[in-house]
């Protein structure tokens, strides 16, 4: 199948189509949906005369073996099934190939395919996969100790937002189990130091509730949807909050003037790295899009090379637009 090149983007061409074959990777306790998977996909898939294959994960690990067992396979190309959680460990088993991910978002917040504009249904989602006519799009994403990240490490209240958005709260509640769990963080917020080594080189200390390190710009409390920062999906740079404001109108006041680009540097520290040493007293914990992944100090990086994601034509249409 042939590409038309746009800089680092891809446009795919309408041919008469030749069998293909991919991989999808599903993780069955993931989301809220009771839509037909399998059903689904193989009238999607047959109808595109795409010879696909399905594994399920267990635990832990599986997502980032299948995808390396899949491209060593040869497979055209990795489907997910899943939250963000799942689609970030898939797609860490696909970091220095070329073989493209295709995501079906079947997760709570599902923040990943939202901002590359991936659709949410699970028909559509597979018929864009399907499609000769789909987008491929460069994403870049992060490693935080042995896990990686699509969208946001949040280290301290966040991350204790996190914490009491469990799986039967999220099952329960959706979305507003992220809303409920962060008016109970903001009742008893806890103050830490932070310090910050950048790059190897700046070092930074400041007092605050927590630390946001953001790659896809949400805050990671999806009913807000605003940002934290300015971060920009397509670099591979991250941007680095602190905020020490804790309460509401502080944190609402966060996610509307900060997603404008001129933070408040008095309420919200900002910095930009490509690697951060975060060491905070006392220790906090760390989550990451979405995962508790353990304690404070930790190194938080993004890797340099992207990994190919399919994507809308009019994702990379929009993407390489010059700006207004």
């Amino acid at each position: 199948m042939s590409t038309r090149s746009i800089g680092f983007l891809q446009l795919r061409r309408r041919e008469t189509p030749a069998r293909r074959r991919i991989d999808v990777i599903a993780n069955p306790a993931s989301g809220q949906s009771d839509e037909p998977l399998l059903r689904t996909l193989n009238a999607i898939f047959k109808a595109a005369r795409i010879d696909w294959d399905i594994s399920i994960t267990n635990e832990k690990g599986d997502g980032q073996r299948l995808a390396r067992e899949a491209v060593a396979a040869g497979s055209a190309a990795v489907v997910v099934y899943g939250g963000d959680g799942t689609v970030v460990e898939v797609a860490s088993g696909l970091i220095g190939s070329q073989v493209p991910l295709g995501i079906l978002p079947g997760g709570t917040a599902n923040m990943m395919s939202r901002a590359y504009g991936i659709p949410q249904e699970l028909e559509a989602a597979a018929s864009l996969i399907a499609s000769p006519d789909h987008g491929i799009y460069p994403a870049y994403i992060g490693q935080v100790g042995d896990e990686f990240f699509f969208q946001l490490v949040g280290i301290g209240m966040e991350a204790r937002i996190v914490e009491g958005a469990d799986r039967a709260a999220k099952d329960r509640l959706g979305n507003l189990a992220y809303t409920l769990a962060a008016l109970r963080a903001l009742t008893n917020p806890q103050n830490a130091h932070y310090r910050l080594e950048l790059d190897g080189g700046q070092v930074i200390e400041e007092d605050g509730v927590t630390c946001l390190i953001a790659k896809m710009g949400n805050l990671g409390i999806p009913s807000l949807e605003q940002s934290p920062t300015t971060a920009d999906p397509d670099s591979a740079l991250m941007d680095i909050a602190i905020l020490r404001q804790a309460n509401l109108a502080g944190l609402l006041s966060l996610a509307t003037t900060v997603v404008s680009g001129n933070p408040n540097p008095e309420m919200v520290p900002h910095w930009q790295a490509h690697e951060v040493v975060v060491t905070t007293d006392p220790p906090e914990s760390v989550q990451a899009d979405g995962e508790l992944i353990g304690q404070t100090p930790v190194v938080v990086k993004m890797i340099q090379e992207p990994i190919q994601l399919i994507v809308p034509p009019e994702t990379v249409q929009k993407k390489q637009r010059p700006a207004d």
